[in-house]
C-alpha cells in the first residue's frame, strides 16, 4: 500500500508499560521504515504532510508516533512538577524517563514486526531517539538528530528569553494555544526563515484539537523526562549507527553546541549546519532537510548488500 491517504489515519500500539502510542504508516510497507519522533509538546501531526510525502517519495515507509502526553497516546496519571522545580531542574522522583519514551517507539515498532528502522528526532525527540540508538543499536539502521543535544548542563542551553516564555501560564483554550505557540515559534525559529502565521496556527489548533489530555501537565512532565535522564554523554558514545546531526547557528532554544556536543562523542557522525536556521521546520525549510535525511539514509543502503534491504529497515 503507498496511497499517502494512510498518513492520516490514527493507529494504536500498547508499549510493554501499558502506555497506548498513537501512530501513522504511510509509504508501500516493502521500503525501509523511517520513525519521525518530534520535540517537546508537539504531536505526529508536527510532521507536515510536505515532510511525509517527500519522504515517501524518496522510496521509505514513514511511521511517525504521538509521545506519551501528546496527541491521542497516554496522559501520565502523575502529578506534573511545578514551574519552580522545572525551573531549578529538580524533577519528582515518580516522573518517566527518555528511556521509558524510548520504549514507547520501539513498543510500535514490535507493533508493526519492523526489526531494524531509520530514526529522526527533532528536539526532545532527537534526545529519545539516540536513547534507542545507543540502548537498542541492532534496531537502529541510521539515526538522525535535529536541533537536539546530550543532556550536558554546558551546552544546548536555552537562551533566557525562551526560558521565560515556555515557563508562562499554560493554555487554557484553543485560542491561548495559537498565540502561545505563534509567540514562541516566531521567536526560536531564526532569522532567515520567517514562519508563516497561518500554517502555524493551524499547526497549533490540530495539536490542541488532537490531545486526549492536558497539555499544560503534559509538557511539564516531558521537561521532567528530559531533567530526570541528565547528562547522557557517556551513553551516546556507544552509539555505532551511522548518524546525521543537523542544527541552526540562530537557535535560541537548543543552542548550536548540543548538536555539536553529540557529533564529538557519536564515532563518525556528519554535522550540518544551517545558517539562518533556529528552532524550527518552516515549509521553506522541509526540501533541504527532507533532502539531507535521504541522502543519509542513501548511503547507509548503498553499504549494506540489496539481498538485505527489504523489512529490515535498510
Amino acid at each position: 500500500m503507498c496511497e499517502l491517504s494512510a498518513a492520516s489515519v490514527d493507529r494504536f500500539a500498547t508499549a510493554p508499560s501499558g502506555t497506548r502510542i498513537c501512530f501513522r504508516d504511510a509509504g508501500d510497507k516493502d521500503d525501509p521504515a523511517i520513525m519521525l519522533i518530534a520535540g517537546l509538546g508537539e504531536d505526529l501531526t508536527s510532521w507536515t504532510e510536505s515532510v511525509v510525502t517527500a519522504l515517501v517519495e524518496q522510496g521509505l515507509r514513514v511511521i511517525s508516533i504521538d509521545n506519551r502526553d501528546v496527541g491521542q497516546s497516554t496522559f501520565a496519571t502523575t502529578p506534573p512538577p511545578g514551574v519552580w522545580r522545572q525551573v531549578l531542574a529538580r524533577p519528582r522522583a515518580d516522573g518517566y524517563t527518555l528511556a521509558d519514551m524510548a520504549q514507547d517507539a520501539v513498543g510500535v515498532l514490535d507493533h508493526l514486526g519492523i526489526e531494524r528502522v531509520h530514526l529522526v528526532g527533532r528536539s526532545m525527540g532527537g534526545m529519545i531517539a539516540q536513547t534507542i540508538a545507543a540502548t537498542l543499536p541492532d534496531r537502529v539502521a541510521s539515526l538522525t538528530s535535529i536541533y537536539s543535544t546530550t543532556g550536558a548542563p554546558r551546552v544546548g542551553q536555552p537562551a533566557r528569553s525562551s526560558l521565560r516564555m515556555l515557563m508562562g501560564p499554560d493554555p487554557r483554550n484553543r485560542t491561548d494555544a495559537v498565540r502561545a505557540h505563534l509567540r514562541l515559534t516566531r521567536h526560536i525559529a531564526g532569522k532567515d526563515f520567517p514562519i508563516d502565521d497561518a500554517v502555524e496556527a493551524a499547526i497549533a489548533a490540530r495539536i490542541w484539537d488532537r490531545a486526549a489530555g492536558d497539555l499544560g501537565a503534559g509538557g511539564a512532565r516531558q521537561i521532567q523526562a528530559i531533567q530526570l535522564s541528565g547528562d547522557r554523554t557517556a551513553q551516546l558514545r556507544g552509539i555505532t549507527a551511522p548518524t546525521l546531526v543537523i542544527n541552526g547557528d540562530r537557535d535560541l532554544l537548543v543552542a548550536e553546541t548540543g548538536g555539536a556536543a553529540a557529533v564529538r562523542v557519536i564515532r563518525g557522525a556528519r554535522h550540518i549546519v544551517i545558517p539562518g536556521m533556529g528552532h524550527h521546520m518552516p515549509e521553506s525549510l522541509v526540501e533541504t532537510i527532507t533532502g539531507y535525511i535521504g541522502q543519509h539514509v542513501d548511503r547507509v543502503r548503498q553499504a549494506v548488500p540489496s539481498a538485505h534491504r527489504k523489512g529490515t529497515g535498510q
